[in-house]
């Protein structure tokens, strides 16, 4: 197991909107700009919003299309977030990407956004994860990323002209950078948050985490 999948307890309250934001991890406190932990910051650069975009909190996940407890989380969680929290408007979530599993995440997540210009990022992301088929095993091709652009019904000219472009590899590395830059070091991480205090999840956490994360805000 590598050690970005190690899990822990939620290890991160702050304030938002201007302020300083101070991390706790292991009683060791540590300050960040408040120029980078602003909600805007924390969102631009990573997908359409899931939800209501006024819904009164909100969920970045930091992500690899090929991390496997990013797989269980899509499978197991994400669903009952959606029903009850999305859904009913009190979450909204967007997803950045985090890709610590080489180059075949990097392509995957610039398919999701070659999607995107075509209004479908969010069916394209659910068939990576759909189709998910293990770390490094080579399953993300350009081929196997064609067939789910089949899958949702993109045109395929476009889709294709897009990826072989590389049009979005700077937005994914500079989600990946940024991602480093406010200490995230494992997929999937949550920074979950209203406009006063921030949470974060490291690791695939039971759903019962995220329950209580969103009812402390």
């Amino acid at each position: 197991m590598n050690k970005f999948y190690l899990i822990t307890i939620p290890i991160i309250i702050g304030i938002l909107a201007g302020f300083t934001l101070y991390l706790f991890d292991n009683d060791e406190q540590k300050e960040t700009d408040s120029n980078v932990l602003t909600k805007s910051t924390l969102t631009n650069g990573g997908s359409p919003i899931l939800g209501n975009p006024d819904a009164p909190i909100t969920i970045v996940e930091f992500g690899d299309y090929q991390c496997t407890f990013c797989y269980r989380f899509h499978k197991s969680s994400l669903d009952i977030i959606d029903e009850e929290y999305i859904e009913s408007g009190k979450v909204n979530l967007v997803f950045r990407d985090f890709p610590l599993n080489g180059p075949d995440s990097v392509l995957a997540a610039e398919a999701s956004y070659c999607a995107k210009d075509q209004g479908k990022y969010w069916q394209y992301h659910n068939q990576l994860y759909n189709n998910w088929a293990g770390e490094r095993t080579g399953w993300i091709t350009k081929d196997s990323l064609n067939k789910f652009a089949k899958n949702v019904d993109l045109n395929l000219t476009e889709f294709n002209s897009c990826l072989e472009s590389h049009k979005y590899q700077d937005v994914v590395l500079a989600s990946y950078k940024f991602a480093q830059e406010i200490g995230i070091d494992a997929t999937p991480s949550f920074l979950i948050f209203n406009d006063e205090r921030v949470i974060k999840i490291r690791g695939n956490q039971p759903l019962q985490s995220f329950v209580n994360a969103i009812s402390e805000l």
